[in-house]
């Protein structure tokens, strides 16, 4: 006769086993952390984010946050690092191309790749433009004053061969009247982005302003 009482549950089961957790790759949660932060800065009135509102997001604690990070103000140091790192290594490329030494040509390409950098990552704008610097440490709105004044010398030195090109009667000063004027371009198109919700696109026309500026 068949035994007709109900199977018993192998307790060494594989359905019954808990899954182990994925053990994080050194620097992976600080990454997390960070990519957590940006993500945060792209939504509405994220002009002020809290530490708890950051752990919140990543399910952790704030404890486990300053295990990363000393303070959120280094948060915040660690995507102006990111930023600086970008933008001047491309830069670089643009002024180091051996195929083009045309300076008022090489000054649009570096607008035209800081504008599309902010394009591809709208929460860095806002730590660019300072609006989630208001708060914090003032050293970090100042570190964003020196990467725009490094900017300005660069496109200045661009532009000073062309001016000389034309037989300006002040060269320098006329390198240095274009290059204040396309940092301002920058600076206004990520205001405009970041304050239309990032709807207006930095890029938006920006051949025809760059022809009418050079």
């Amino acid at each position: 006769m068949s035994d007709s009482s109900p199977a018993v549950p192998d307790p060494t089961s594989s359905n019954d086993t808990p899954t182990p957790r994925r053990r994080l790759r050194p620097g992976e949660r600080r990454e997390q952390i960070l990519h957590a932060l940006a993500a945060m800065l792209e939504q509405p009135g994220a002009e002020r984010i809290t530490t708890a509102a950051l752990a919140r997001q990543l399910a952790v604690s704030e404890a486990a946050l300053y295990r990363h990070f000393a303070s959120k103000a280094q948060m915040f140091e660690a995507l102006i690092d990111f930023i600086e790192h970008s933008v001047f290594t491309l830069v670089r490329q643009i002024v180091d191309h051996p195929g083009d030494a045309d300076g008022a040509r090489r000054a649009a390409q570096i607008v035209a790749m800081v504008l599309q950098f902010a394009e591809r990552n709208p929460g860095m704008v806002r730590v660019m433009v300072g609006d989630a610097l208001v708060f914090e440490n003032e050293r970090l709105q100042q570190r964003m004053n020196l990467f725009f004044d490094k900017l300005e010398a660069t496109l200045r030195q661009c532009l000073r061969p062309a001016a000389q090109a034309e037989r300006a009667a002040a060269p320098t000063t006329q390198a240095q009247v274009r290059a204040t004027a396309l940092c301002d371009l920058i600076r206004g198109r990520l205001q405009r982005y970041a304050r239309s919700g990032f709807r207006r696109m930095p890029t938006e026309h920006l051949d025809a302003t760059l022809a009418l500026l050079l």
